[in-house]
């Protein structure tokens, strides 16, 4: 069986313990076999982390070591998928330059806060991942990012919806789900999920769901 691996924690504001549960409900679906573990030193044992198919974070606003966070690094290069949603990943820790370099973007910005109600447009790509589905709206925090060029994009959403000092600059086509290589590892992010429910609904509930799968079988590619 597959085994994954959640870390939960931070700002509770992003529900670290319901959205750990849609997660597991989610992986065992997949037939995963799911630990959770609510510290940071779940990531020290390296050893352990490279028996996983995958990791995923979902700790916001919080601060890692280097202690903590190569082992992560290493496991993924060795083959081990690596997962996660809105700032439960790429808001994690800001001061890490690391874990941004590992995970592929940083959240900087949600002009309007929550509820801002934007179109995901689903791009035209050979991915699995978003195969058959088509572009969806939600009502929820409109994320802006900085973001690695070498990631590919499989959904993005447009800015400006919300004036600011950012609409001078015009329209931008902002990515809200992609993946990345690191090594032999495979890594997959959604910039949705500021709350459970917002990932508790079709097509972001499935788009979730091939992700994992898609991050855990880089274990196992040719």
């Amino acid at each position: 069986m597959k085994k994954a691996l959640i870390v939960r924690g931070g700002w509770e504001g992003h529900e670290p313990l319901k959205v750990s549960q849609l997660f597991t409900d989610i992986l065992q679906e997949n037939g995963f076999e799911v630990e959770i573990s609510e510290t940071l030193d779940a990531f020290l044992d390296q050893d352990k982390l490279e028996q996983l198919d995958l990791i995923i974070p979902h700790y916001t606003m919080s601060k890692i070591t280097n202690e903590q966070a190569q082992p992560v690094a290493n496991a993924v290069a060795s083959g081990v998928g690596l997962a996660g949603i809105h700032g439960g990943m790429c808001d994690a820790f800001r001061d890490h330059v690391g874990w941004q370099f590992l995970t592929g973007s940083q959240w900087v910005a949600h002009p309007g806060n929550d509820g801002v109600e934007h179109e995901v447009e689903i791009k035209a790509t050979s991915s699995p991942i978003t195969e058959g589905i088509g572009n969806f709206t939600v009502k929820t925090e409109h994320y802006y990012l900085h973001v690695d060029p070498v990631v590919e994009v499989l959904a993005t959403t447009r800015f400006p919806l919300i004036d600011g000092p950012h609409a001078a600059n015009g329209p931008v086509d902002m990515p809200v789900v992609y993946t990345k290589r690191w090594g032999k590892g495979r890594i997959f992010y959604c910039s949705l999920g500021h709350h459970a429910d917002v990932l508790e609904v079709e097509p972001p509930r499935t788009i979730m769901g091939r992700g994992f799968v898609w991050a855990a079988a880089g274990k196992h590619a040719e």
